[in-house]
């Protein structure tokens, strides 16, 4: 089950088709939603987190806390609509593309994908266009 949480004003609008986009994009590696948690939060709440649970003094748009078994995807992926908002201006996208892209970047971390090296994170980048097309395939039906 894929829950969205706010800790900030922002709300999510039309779940249900995330959610299924979600579950779409999750069987496209061969793995099954399990119990994850979107929680949308600004830079500051985002920052205790990475600076508590990781180590890191910077901030981020996503940290992704993987419960995987298995085929089954199971998480808490933390989401800063401050940075998303920010990146999109930065990449010049819509605020709505820039998100797409962070929700499916959090689950593909827990398909498996990583990006940190040069490669991984090319790799990554293809598989978040992917996921993308796909949305927008499944939203057009």
């Amino acid at each position: 089950m894929v829950l969205f949480h706010s800790e900030t004003r922002f709300q999510l609008h039309h779940k249900m088709m995330y959610k299924k986009w979600l579950a779409a994009l999750a069987a496209t590696h061969g793995k099954k939603l399990g119990d994850i948690n979107y929680i949308f939060c600004d830079d500051d709440y985002l920052l205790q987190l990475n600076l508590q649970y990781l180590q890191h003094d910077t901030l981020t748009d996503i940290i992704t806390f993987d419960y995987v078994e298995g085929d089954l995807l199971n998480g808490d992926i933390y989401i800063s609509v401050e940075r998303v908002r920010e990146n999109a201006d930065i990449f010049g996208v819509t605020f709505d593309e820039e998100m797409l892209r962070i929700l499916a970047h959090g689950l593909l971390h827990l398909c498996g994908f990583k990006d940190k090296s040069k490669k991984d994170a090319a790799e990554m980048r293809r598989q978040e266009a992917a996921a993308m097309t796909l949305f927008y395939k499944l939203s057009n039906n």
